[in-house]
């Protein structure tokens, strides 16, 4: 076998370089985990139970992953289906994860060297003259290039993994805030179709309300005519006639505007939108189980999103500080050159450099320490801001479980007092037809029942929206627990 001059020297080399970079990636990969950054620990106080939990019963089933359902409303299920799919507010989330995700691909390239190839060819023609003023033909030079480059910058600190690190962990924070947007989405959905129901069996009430003060009318009318009655009477009456339609306006428009409120939520114009809707009296009361309050920090996706920010801006701690070290930084370059493109390819026209060049920062100015106190402090906001999320967790599910105890009771009382009412009404209007019956009683009696029979109206809407809220306080539905097969035990 031919030896080429300067082969063996060649080989000698690019051998010593070889063992120098194996030997240096060893002391990388051993190095690396000393800068890794430990999430700091947010020291949180968990309960052991929430203070409005003893509503709740041991048979009681946690949250399903498809919550809605436990309103057994059709319509309402396939609203919220529908919204899954094609709502644009959970599609900017996605479109938002994406994009992290693309950035955190970018920030894990520096990991790994770069490659480049490269070709070219270039003609070139000499003067035809000298100094002497002597012309002669000139000279013409072709010479063709063809080489690859490569590049790599040794992670000696961790700076770049750092980096890729935090990109990853915006990426995992952008796909809870999905979470996020969803359940915020279906919640709003919920209490704004319960608004609608609750408006229709409203409206239903203020018809019967206007048909009942006309009927009243009317008998204080035949009291006149008999001459029992006075104008002031029929007055009085006709006022509360007057108070009762003019509610339905207002009730059309809350009507009118929650449906197109879902409209929106199912990125529909309102036209195309029909909501057949129904009454508060057909909805299911369905009983969720809180859980723990430790079950809660894996269950809410702004807590999850917050714990992947704050290790984010743990990532990007180290990073920061691996700009006070040196950078190291290796390029090379190797191909063919020739004048002739049938002799580019031959042992001879081979030509290569490799360059290792080390960078210390020495004065900047104090921007690589401005830097590194800026991600400290972006470090301990975010660590402050994720334990208040925890605890807003805690506050939001004993709120919520509150909320529905106490409208619990006050749909029960309310109840009695819509019972009560109706029954007062009744006794005064047959007193009234009668003739026995005082008008101040009729009226009293009658504007009694029409506040009781909207007041129960707006305890079960308010019930409805407590429970949707125990939903959203507890991230909407949980995966159901695998339990053990006997054959385990």
């Amino acid at each position: 076998m031919m030896t080429l001059p300067g082969q063996g020297r060649l080989g000698t080399r690019c051998g010593s370089v070889a063992r120098a970079l194996v030997a240096l990636a060893l002391v990388v990969s051993s190095a690396g985990c000393i800068l890794t950054q430990d999430i700091p620990d947010p020291a949180l106080d968990t309960p052991q139970g929430y203070k409005a939990a003893g509503l709740t019963r041991p048979g009681d089933a946690p949250p399903p992953l498809d919550w809605w359902r436990s309103f057994r409303s059709a319509e309402l299920t396939l609203l919220m289906e529908e919204a899954q799919k094609v709502n644009l507010d959970i599609a900017a989330a996605v479109a938002r994860f994406k994009q992290a995700d693309a950035l955190a691909r970018q920030a894990g390239a520096a990991l790994l060297p770069t490659l480049q190839g490269g070709g070219s060819e270039t003609y070139s023609r000499t003067s035809g003259s000298s100094s002497s003023g002597l012309t002669n033909g000139g000279r013409e030079v072709v010479n063709y290039n063809a080489n690859l480059s490569a590049s790599y910058q040794l992670d000696f600190w961790g700076q770049n993994r750092d980096a890729a690190q935090a990109a990853e962990e915006t990426s995992v924070a952008n796909r809870f805030d999905r979470e996020v947007t969803a359940l915020t989405t279906l919640t709003t959905l919920a209490n704004a179709y319960f608004t609608v129901l609750a408006s229709q069996d409203r409206l239903r009430t203020a018809q019967r309300n206007i048909a009942s003060a006309e009927r009243i009318l009317n008998a204080i009318k035949e009291r006149l005519k008999a001459g029992t009655g006075t104008d002031l009477d029929v007055a009085q009456q006709e006022s509360v006639l007057a108070n009762q339609r003019a509610l339905v306006p207002p009730l059309r428009q809350t009507l009118e505007q929650n449906i197109n409120a879902l409209a929106v939520l199912v990125s529909r114009p309102p036209e195309s939108v029909r909501v057949d809707g129904g009454s508060l009296n057909a909805v299911a009361i369905p009983r969720v189980t809180p859980g723990l309050p430790s079950e809660l920090l894996t269950q809410r996706p702004d807590i999850r999103r917050q714990e992947a920010q704050l290790a984010s801006a743990t990532a990007n701690v180290g990073s920061a500080r691996a700009q006070f070290f040196p950078s190291i930084q290796l390029t090379g370059q190797g191909g063919y050159q020739s004048s002739a493109l049938s002799s580019l390819f031959q042992p001879h026209a081979a030509f290569f450099s490799m360059v290792g060049s080390l960078t210390q920062p020495i004065f900047d100015g104090g921007r690589i320490l401005g830097n590194f106190e800026y991600t400290k402090a972006k470090q301990d906001e975010l660590l402050q801001t994720y334990r208040k999320t925890v605890i807003q967790a805690f506050t939001d599910v004993d709120n919520a479980l509150v909320a529905i105890r106490e409208t619990t009771k006050k749909l029960q009382l309310q109840r009695d007092v819509l019972t009560a009412s109706r029954r007062a009404f009744q006794l005064s209007e047959q007193q009234l037809r009668a003739g026995t019956a005082d008008i101040v009683t009729v009226l009293n009696t009658q504007l009694t029942l029409f506040q009781a029979e909207d007041a129960y109206s707006q305890a079960q809407l308010a019930r409805l929206q407590a429970i949707v809220s125990l939903y959203q306080a507890l991230g909407g539905g949980w995966e159901p627990k695998m339990e053990r097969p006997v054959d385990a035990l």
